[in-house]
């Protein structure tokens, strides 16, 4: 079955003509990524050149995806809509809560039965609303969108940053809230900032130990994880068109955390056969119909530097094996220099664990190579040292790798295949290796490691490679391990050295799977009741934020100013907290816990003016909201990197915080805090950041004249009677701006179907 093929049909009956009128609007060759943003255009947008970071623009895009921690939130604000069905294809994917503890069978099983609350709300409601559900087990949501959804030349948007792996299949895909995925759904267009645009020429062949994996890492070392936001990167070059499609999707995957808006491929060949595998020859067929349409105009490669804002060339001829971290997705080091990088920095140089799979790396050539790798163990008498697991990215990929003998092969040198499901990627991991919060490290081959991200411990040195290099520490049990120059000593006392892995890109005997795990939704789902019972703990019905009240904002407290990394995990975790994500209230017990004071350099330990002694964020918080008093955060650079999670913004607007004022924001937070009524502010010069102290009392004076361009005034009340005063910018349009003065875009939506 193919899913919304005729949806796809109309897409491309229309995107000829419409490319080629904004070539002849902007008079030169465009992008890939540019045809398909112009191509997806709303009706009421006029066609025009626009400028890139800076001009905001509406688009249409073809569907919405949601995860089923997103989701919660997402359609428990849909539901205050009131519309009786979705506007687009949408789906939601139910693979965040299930904990990894003891192996798929019985982790399945425990993690439908704790969550069983909250998967019969997301079944119910996807039934009501027309929404396709993925059920418990049925896998990642982006690998499901990868073998079900995506297209060349499709755009869509979904509740997960990670949503960028669509560009593996051609697709402008991109990571947003649950606002505006409700804005999509209600039938309305979504808004983004004309991108800017970086491409990354790849030249050469991979070979050896190096995978598609560590074109990412390097970029990520290149642009650091803020030096993609605001644009799309762009790949092309004869590289491009060597990597398979499933590779092409790792690397648009971890484009999430150089900040990216999304990252993309041109069609290929190579896409042409992912598709024809995964069962959709029909659309392979239709997309080389118009294969021209779904690549970049020849000019704009072949002088890249005329048409893209900056250009990275990679030769894969030349490229190493990258492993990066710990604490951060862009410290990057080639395998040649990490042994000594861990004995420099002192880093636990005994592995763990090596974790392989999750949605960036779970793919059946990822699989095939580490198998491939495993089985080579098994005949040199070699056994995994660490700790190693194995995360299938969906149950097409599981039950074909079953069948393939993959996971006897792991088994062998002591692997446990993991649901499939996020697990150990997003914090949904119950270590028994370590006690408590000892020093230690691990290898994954996940997008992110941020401090306490896989496992809640502080000092887990989490690093990311390829699922090969993963695969093969393991066995080492070492950091100081180089599969491509050392040596190891197996069971027998004897030198053996690991082969470099082969595998298949696609299976030879072709996919297979008994039940892939989706449920179509009613064909009129007027009759199905939804129900939240007023004492749940994990579902909460949301009460609309209060409007703007015209005034200024005067007297603030400072809540906290965080210093350093405040990722979305810093502002609410994951881990534990997931299992809250549909009730705001309980959730915002959370907020901020991870942020690191600047005063005290303490995480959750903030002062409470009103008593003079420091406590917890969300304690303090609330002290403030009960005393009708609001607050201010203050932040540092790429504030709320990393997740979509639009609960990092709900959470603080529920609890009464007014402000952000941050030195810089990540894009999808930035939007998340206007959609939701906040004012998220950034410092017109950084150096006043050192100006605010602990126990300031802060005005945001110019709100009554609030308009695009202009910016607001603070106003600094010291306690020994002294004031500063600077300006701060803001990037809201007048759209923006009416959310803000009605308390939320969805305030405004509501009214419109009232």
């Amino acid at each position: 079955m193919i899913f919304d093929l005729e949806m796809i049909k109309s897409v491309y009956a229309g995107l000829v003509a419409k490319i080629d009128n904004a070539k002849e609007k902007v008079n030169r060759p465009l992008s890939l990524s540019e045809k398909i943003l112009y191509s997806h255009l709303d009706k009421d947008q006029p066609l025009e050149n626009f400028q890139r970071a800076i001009d905001y623009v509406n688009f249409n895009p073809d569907r919405v995806a949601m995860q089923d921690a997103t989701a919660q939130m997402a359609l428990l604000q849909f539901m205050q809509a009131g519309r009786p069905k979705v506007a687009v294809p949408s789906t939601v994917h139910c693979d965040h809560l299930i904990l990894a503890k003891d192996g798929a069978v019985a982790d399945l099983a425990t993690s439908k039965d704790l969550n069983k609350e909250v998967f019969d709300f997301l079944s119910s409601v996807a039934n009501k609303y027309g929404i396709g559900f993925w059920k418990p087990g049925a896998g990642i949501i982006h690998q499901v969108i990868l073998e079900n959804y995506a297209f060349p030349g499709g755009m869509m948007i979904g509740t997960d940053s990670h949503t960028v792996n669509a560009g593996g299949l051609g697709m402008i895909a991109i990571g947003v809230g649950g606002a505006d995925a409700v804005d999509v759904m209600a039938g309305f267009p979504w808004e983004l900032k004309f991108p800017k645009l970086i491409g990354v020429k790849l030249t050469g062949k991979l070979n050896g130990w190096t995978s598609a994996k560590d074109v990412i890492l390097k970029v990520a070392g290149i642009l650091t994880v803020k030096g993609g936001t605001g644009a799309i990167v762009e790949y092309f070059g004869e590289g491009a068109n060597s990597l398979s499609c499933t590779g092409k999707g790792t690397i648009c995957n971890m484009g999430a955390e150089i900040g990216a808006t999304t990252s993309i491929f041109g069609f290929d060949q190579k896409m042409y056969d992912y598709l024809a595998a995964s069962g959709r020859k029909e659309v392979a067929d239709m997309a080389m119909e118009i294969k021209d349409y779904l690549t970049a105009d020849a000019e704009v490669y072949a002088n890249p530097e005329k048409y893209f804002d900056q250009v990275i060339e990679i030769n894969l001829d030349e490229l190493e094996p990258y492993i990066n971290g710990p604490f951060t997705p862009d410290l990057a080091h080639p395998i040649s220099v990490f042994k000594e990088k861990v004995k420099e920095n002192g880093w636990p140089e005994k592995l763990d664990v090596g974790l392989i799979g999750s949605c960036t790396n779970s793919s059946y050539e990822d699989i095939s190579r580490s198998a491939q790798i495993a089985r080579d163990a098994i005949a040199k008498n070699l056994k995994a040292k660490a700790g190693y697991t194995i995360t299938p990215g969906s149950e097409l990929v599981r039950y074909t790798i079953e069948r393939d003998g993959f996971i006897d092969d792991f088994a062998k040198i002591g692997g446990v295949v993991l649901a499939n499901a996020c697990g150990p990627c997003i914090g949904q991991w119950q270590r028994k290796d370590i006690s408590g919060t000892e020093s230690n490290s691990i290898i994954t081959s996940f997008n992110r490691n941020f401090a306490k991200r896989n496992d809640g411990n502080p000092n887990t040195h989490s690093f990311v490679a390829s699922p090969e290099m993963v695969t093969a520490l393991a066995i080492a049990g070492s950091l100081a391990f180089n599969p491509l120059t050392d040596k190891l000593i197996n069971e027998n006392g004897e030198e053996v050295m690991l082969d470099v892995p082969v595998g298949d890109e696609l299976p030879p005997k072709g996919f297979a799977v008994e039940d892939a795990g989706y449920q179509a939704p009613a064909e009129d789902g007027s009759s199905v009741q939804i129900s939240v019972n007023p004492e749940s703990n994990r579902l909460q019905l949301l009460e609309p934020f209060a409007a703007w009240n015209g005034e200024d904002y005067l007297g603030l407290k400072l809540l906290l100013k965080a210093k350093g990394k405040c990722t979305t995990d810093h502002i609410s975790m994951a881990g534990p907290w997931l299992r809250f994500r549909g009730h705001l209230d309980n959730i915002a017990n959370n907020t901020l816990t991870g942020a690191v004071n600047y005063f005290n350099e303490k995480t959750n330990s903030v002062l409470n003016t009103l008593t003079g002694e420091y406590g917890e964020v969300p304690a303090v918080q609330r002290a403030y909201k009960a005393a009708g008093i609001g607050s201010i955060v203050v932040g540092d650079e790429n504030y709320g990197e990393g997740s979509s999670r639009e609960h990092a913004a709900m959470q603080p607007r529920h609890l009464g915080v007014k402000v952000i004022l941050v030195k810089s924001f990540a894009r999808i937070h930035e939007t998340n805090l206007k959609k939701q009524g906040m004012l998220g502010l950034t410092f017109a010069n950084k150096e006043d950041y050192n100006k605010i102290q602990e126990n300031d009392i802060i005005d945001i004076v110019g709100l009554k004249t609030f308009a695009p361009n202009v910016p607001l005034t603070i106003v600094l009340h010291h306690a020994d009677g002294t004031s500063d005063e600077f300006q701060v910018n803001h990037s809201y349009n007048e759209n923006q701006i009416e959310w803000f003065k009605e308390g939320a875009a969805l305030n405004i939506i509501r009214k419109m179907f009232a």
